[in-house]
């Protein structure tokens, strides 16, 4: 039986909690780390919202962890590791194309986006750098205050330190490849 949504939030979540607390880190530390509210680190560990894949690299660098930690599951079958990168938040659906790349700081991603839609109120902020690549459909990437359009075939590099948001904006979903340097 495939994981339901909130075993997944419940799951994350609990893996941060559990690591934050053997660890004696601070919810204060952690925000001071990633930037995120002590607000949304507790919804995050307490499994009532998903954080983007952004979020869980910052939250991973700031306890100090390897990032496959929160990416995926502790199952050992392929079936399970597969299952594991595919994350899901509201409107975005995340395969992990590096999901072998322990201790590395370089993360691939494939990312799905439904019809317009975005992370309504999220927007990423994390330390390093970003690369998206456009492979169908159309988006708007928000850098700070740039408005960046990218058709199929387009791309963007961009510091992502700064807050950052991706909106889908065709009728049709948009497959992008997502590049992360943390």
């Amino acid at each position: 039986m495939p994981k339901k949504k909130a075993d997944t939030l419940v799951s994350v979540g609990s893996k941060i909690k559990k690591i934050r607390e053997k660890k004696n880190v601070t919810f204060e530390q952690i925000a001071n780390d990633t930037g995120c509210s002590i607000d949304y680190l507790q919804k995050i560990e307490s499994g009532e919202i998903m954080p983007p894949v952004g979020v869980l690299l910052q939250v991973s660098r700031a306890l100090d962890i390897n990032s496959d930690l929160l990416l995926k599951d502790n199952g050992t079958t392929v079936k399970k590791r597969v299952q594991a990168y595919n994350k899901r938040t509201e409107n975005y659906a995340y395969t992990a194309l590096t999901p072998v790349a322990e201790n590395k700081h370089l993360k691939a991603f494939k990312i799905m986006i439904e019809p317009m839609k975005d992370h309504e109120g999220v927007g990423y902020q994390h330390e390093g750098e970003e690369f998206i690549y456009v492979l169908s459909g159309r988006i708007e990437v928000i850098v700070g205050e740039n408005v960046n359009n990218l058709n199929e075939g387009e791309s963007l590099h961009f510091n992502s330190g700064i807050r950052h948001k991706i909106k889908n904006i065709d009728n049709k979903q948009a497959e992008l490849l997502v590049v992360i340097y943390v």
